[in-house]
């Protein structure tokens, strides 16, 4: 496994590097020339991208090593429960992360971001369950904080602030999404070298994101409220401000802003069959990528593979799938959207249905687990811009994210009955892979993107004439299917 590794991401790197090439030559940038030839705006997006993909590369360093640190003290089925944890702590702090931003600041709720993720990365040095647990539920409230709380910032001052077009958006997160591939792949060697080359142990990754993580705080310290107070007001602060004059009365109203969107996006999720279909798909899909995070390590880890080189291998198969994505929608080859879903959602169960073979109880195929896990990141690379384009047109832009709360509560929970359910498995069988539990939750993950796969094809079955689910440059050329 130690050679297999280190070829296997030689070839994934040539291979991304290959596409990127390609992809660039058949869709040349959609470049916005007025944007990039804005300085307040150039320099508006480099204030905001230092802070946010430092934040990102802190998060990527605990990827490769999560399991294996656990692994020292606890059995698995303990592990599991870590696991659960930290699931259903997002579950608990998603709506609570929507709203946080508004009643406390935008800017203050990226700073409590730094802290908790700073408390949560410093709890893994102790080996005592409870302290491990409770960094679990810091690292679930972390997650749900860094998949809004800057977001929040950046939108609101690109819009409300500055007053820039809309249209400008999707150039700066485009951007954080190239760059996060790269860091996602790059947080793999370093987390290898430290852990594995220097021999410091896998704690070392999670002490290394601590001082990255106070860089981000120390820029959202400095940069952005000296971006504030150039650009004007912060309007969490307006808030806060407005509330203490008024006896909490905006306070208040921030809290019936997010109770309306919660309400309008259970209706929309309700009334429109299209909305339903796609928040089955993202919830299975996304719950069985949550349990993938759990098993790859204690699949591959006993075959003495580099687990740091293993991960920037997964993460460079998944930014290989986004580059096929950019190629099989360009003007060259026409696929929709939709039809790429459907593509990514069947390698995903043809992944996942190779897993229950390849992990058999007393006769483990290694090698063949890792090419299924490459594969299943693959398709996570196919799905991700094909769900955001599908989310985009179908889910009415005021009230999204209503509708991804309400998205995000099957997801956790299936993904925490799925490891609750492995966690007795594994308790009544004795663990590792002389048990069948790892195989039995392949299986079931395996029926649950089959379900998936039904949900993608009624979609799309419900929307055959459907033009909104079509790239533009391709409506009225006949069916997605």
């Amino acid at each position: 496994m130690l050679v297999t590794a280190y070829l296997a991401i030689i070839f994934l790197l040539v291979l991304c590097v290959g596409l990127e090439i390609t992809a660039r030559r058949l869709t040349p940038p959609q470049s916005t020339p007025t944007a990039v030839a804005n300085p307040a705006f150039r320099r508006f997006q480099s204030i905001f991208l230092q802070a946010y993909l430092l934040a990102l590369w802190a998060d990527w360093l605990q990827g490769p090593y999560l399991y294996k640190l656990y692994h020292y003290s606890f059995l698995e089925s303990q592990i599991a429960i870590l696991y659960v944890c930290g699931l259903a702590s997002c579950v608990l702090f998603a709506p609570f992360s929507s709203w946080l931003p508004q009643a406390l600041g935008r800017r203050q709720t990226c700073l409590l971001f730094c802290l908790s993720y700073s408390v949560c990365c410093l709890t893994k040095l102790s080996r005592n369950y409870f302290v491990l647990i409770v960094g679990r539920v810091l690292g679930g409230l972390s997650t749900s904080l860094l998949t809004t709380a800057f977001e929040s910032w950046y939108v609101h001052r690109h819009v409300e602030v500055h007053d820039f077009p809309k249209e400008w958006i999707p150039s700066t997160f485009t951007k954080a999404a190239t760059w996060n591939h790269g860091l996602a792949v790059g947080a793999g060697f370093v987390a290898n070298l430290l852990a594995e080359w220097l021999r410091l142990g896998p704690v070392a990754p999670f002490l290394l994101a601590v001082p990255c993580l106070m860089c981000c705080g120390w820029l959202v310290l400095t940069d952005w409220a000296k971006e504030e107070s150039e650009g004007g007001p912060e309007g969490g602060k307006q808030t806060l401000l407005l509330g203490a004059s008024n006896g909490g009365a905006t306070r208040l109203s921030a809290k019936a802003r997010f109770s309306r969107s919660c309400h309008e996006g259970l209706r929309c999720l309700l009334s429109d069959r299209r909305v339903m279909l796609l928040g089955v798909v993202q919830a299975l899909f996304e719950s069985v990528l949550y349990i993938f995070v759990f098993l790859w390590t204690p699949v591959l880890d006993p075959h003495g593979p580099p687990l740091g080189i293993v991960f920037s291998c997964l993460m460079a198969a998944s930014m290989a799938g986004s580059l096929l994505f950019r190629l099989a929608t360009s003007t060259r080859y026409h696929l929709q959207p939709g039809h790429v879903l459907c593509l990514a959602v069947l390698v995903a169960f043809f992944s996942l249905f190779m897993l229950t073979f390849s992990t058999a109880p007393g006769q483990p195929r290694p090698h063949e687990s890792f090419l299924a896990f490459l594969l299943l990141e693959l398709a996570c690379g196919l799905y991700f811009p094909a769900v955001s384009f599908l989310q985009g047109r179908v889910i009415p832009e005021e009230k999204r994210a209503g509708v991804l709360a309400w998205f995000r509560v099957p997801l956790h929970l299936l993904a925490c009955l799925g490891l609750l359910a492995l966690h007795g498995e594994v308790s009544g069988t004795g663990g590792g892979e002389s048990g069948s539990g790892t195989r039995h939750m392949f299986g079931g993950c395996a029926i649950m993107m089959l379900v998936a796969l039904m949900a993608v094809v009624s979609l799309f079955t419900l929307g055959r004439n459907d033009t909104d689910l079509r790239l533009e440059g391709t409506r009225g050329e006949g069916e997605m299917f």
